[in-house]
């Protein structure tokens, strides 16, 4: 049944909040990167099963301040994107993540600085895919996936937007053709 209300999918404490959520076979690998540039690859299957109103299990344990400003689904024919705040971002394939057992401190997966900023946000992404980028302003750039330079894990990456004085990358989305919009409503249908 229907409830205008909804019903309660996780229980969320306070100052926590739902960023992202994903579909998932059981058996996926799940990356979740920080907003001081930390991450953590672990396997689903760490991840007991739970009712609906409880609070979860640690994926990573970030430090004093920070927080988890993205995740991804570990795919090897993709590679993961990560965007600082200050336009910089780069593509790293997930080999250069190691398995971990969730509930760690993870390992570096952008270095943040004055210059690169904090995590922004981080995709999993193909060569093939568009890219769109968002600041605190409102100013929107949409860029091919192609022409981001693949780099390690351990890199600061490269320019991905020219930012004006006081803006931020305030965050990154995937850009849907029309034909992939298509087709996942038919597959809804």
């Amino acid at each position: 049944n229907i409830r205008k209300g909804g019903i309660i999918a996780i229980q969320i404490e306070e100052g926590d909040r739902l960023i992202d959520c994903k579909l998932t076979t059981g058996h996926d690998e799940i990356v979740l990167i920080t907003h001081e540039g930390m991450s953590i690859r672990f396997t689903e299957e760490e991840l007991r099963d739970q009712g609906r109103n409880t609070v979860g299990v640690w994926g990573i344990r970030p430090d004093k301040g920070d927080y988890i400003v993205g995740t991804a689904l570990v795919n090897k024919d993709c590679l993961l994107l990560v965007a600082g705040e200050n336009g910089f971002g780069k593509r790293t394939s997930f080999e250069e993540y190691r398995l971990q057992g969730r509930g760690g401190k993870g390992i570096i997966t952008m270095k943040t600085n004055d210059k690169t900023g904090a995590v922004a946000g981080a995709l999993t992404v193909r060569d093939d895919d568009e890219l769109m980028l968002i600041t605190n302003k409102g100013k929107m750039v949409r860029t091919r996936i192609s022409e981001i330079r693949e780099t390690g894990r351990n890199a600061q990456g490269v320019k991905l937007i020219d930012l004006r004085a006081g803006e931020v990358l305030q965050g990154i989305a995937p850009v849907i053709s029309d034909e992939e919009e298509a087709e996942e409503g038919k597959a809804e249908a």
